[in-house]
């Protein structure tokens, strides 16, 4: 499914793809998207798989992978978890991802980083994690873990690709191009792990609020 995505993509757009190779003298941050119920276990809510998706299960099982080995070498983590509140809806989007309910939670084969002392969770109320860790007094979460980690290169992976991964990307992008994340210098994007939801048209229009969706044309 990635690599068909990648295709319409090249034909679209200047676009390459290539392997990446993190420096083991270097420091690598892990930034896991929204690998959370309510986007990726069946039945969980209204933007969760509504069956068994390959796809999405194929992008935890290589997030869980990719997460172990940066524990294991006691490298920095960071997984923003989508978290609403009722009374603020974000549109387009039907209610999803509501404080409290375990559709923000991340999923079971992810729930172990909650007790890594390597890992930092950031709740976020809107798509860009980058905006999401912005605090009241105006400093910014993420920007002070890659500061404080001196984090060089940051290896992203989760959910949406089209959608919350997209705009943390380019978030961060920007930011790091202004110099406001010195000292990071590289954001990959790994595609193996990156995945989206699904939401037929015949889904969506028995939904109320919903937008079709199809995971076929991301």
């Amino acid at each position: 499914m990635v690599s068909q995505t990648v295709e319409l993509l090249k034909n679209e757009i200047p676009l390459e793809q290539e392997s990446v190779v993190l420096a083991e003298d270097a420091v690598n941050g892990l930034v896991l998207v929204d690998i959370i119920n309510g986007f990726c276990t069946v039945g969980a809510g209204n933007l969760a798989p509504r069956e068994s998706n390959t796809q999405i299960s194929g992008m935890i099982s290589e997030s869980a992978r990719l997460a172990r080995v940066f524990c294991e070498k006691n490298l920095p983590v960071m997984a923003f978890l989508d978290s609403h509140h009722p009374n603020k809806p974000e549109d387009p989007y039907p209610p999803h991802c509501i404080v409290g309910s375990d559709e923000s939670n991340l999923v079971p084969a992810l729930r172990w980083l909650e007790n890594e002392p390597n890992v930092t969770i950031r709740r976020k109320d809107c798509f860009d994690g980058y905006l999401g860790s912005i605090q009241e007094d105006g400093s910014n979460v993420f920007v002070d873990w890659v500061k404080k980690n001196k984090i060089t290169t940051l290896l992203v992976v989760g959910v949406c690709t089209d959608i919350c991964v997209l705009d943390f990307v380019c978030s961060t992008m920007s930011a790091k191009n202004r110099g406001f994340l010195e000292p990071l210098e590289n954001v990959v994007v790994y595609s193996r792990a990156c995945a989206t939801f699904n939401v037929p048209l015949e889904v969506a229009r028995n939904t109320k609020g919903a937008l079709a969706h199809p995971q076929v044309h991301i």
